[in-house]
């Protein structure tokens, strides 16, 4: 049988064609949305015995599943609904375990407010570019903060180190600089952004 006959339209379908941009029910948006789901009880488990194996193992489950909607989203292709989903479901995470951490006592309210801040002043500027049609990809900076804010919980939640709370509050005020550099870098790439499609419109076409 002749390759073309393997791909035709009695063929299985190719991976990367089943969701377009706009499909909503696709693999990664799934594992975000559970991901979401899933929080609550998390935060829960936090405020009511925040250093436990249990928590950590919770904790490491919806953390690292990040990297596996990651990897979905680029096999089968990146979505609309996706984009907005994804940034949503770490946000909900990592800040909901940081407050729930303060509610337990672990962290230091200050810290984590900076954070926030941050985040959602951040996301607030996102939205703006995107309603300009710009884009601004993230930089390794900002992916290394969000490992650390990661890590500055898990600390806080192991058995081993939950009960040491200087050295999970030291990782904590390394996420918290690392989170604000990362965010004066992104204001200034999308500064740039801005100023490179202004640019562009002011020129006339030849």
């Amino acid at each position: 049988m002749a390759l073309g006959d393997e791909t035709g339209s009695s063929g299985p379908v190719p991976i990367d064609d089943r969701y377009g941009p706009g499909a909503l029910l696709t693999p990664a948006n799934m594992i975000t949305m559970l991901r979401l789901i899933l929080t609550p009880a998390l935060l829960v488990m936090i405020v009511e015995e925040p250093t436990s194996w249990a928590a950590v193992s919770f904790w490491t489950v919806l953390a690292f599943s990040d990297g596996i909607d990651g990897h979905l989203a680029r096999k089968h292709g990146t979505t609309r609904s996706g984009a907005f989903l994804d940034p949503l479901a770490d946000k909900v995470l990592v800040l909901g375990a940081l407050f729930a951490l303060v509610a337990a006592g672990r962290f230091w309210i200050v810290p984590v407010l900076l954070i926030a801040v941050r985040e959602v002043a951040i996301s607030i500027y996102r939205t703006h570019l995107a309603r300009q049609g710009l884009a601004v990809p993230a930089r390794t900076l900002g992916k290394l903060k969000t490992v650390v804010q990661e890590f500055a919980v898990a600390f806080a939640l192991f058995p081993v180190t939950g009960d040491y709370h200087l050295f999970a509050t030291v990782v904590l005020w390394v996420a918290v600089a690392l989170t604000w550099v990362s965010g004066a870098q992104y204001l200034l790439d999308g500064r740039g952004a801005a100023t490179t499609l202004g640019h562009r419109t002011a020129t006339p076409s030849s």
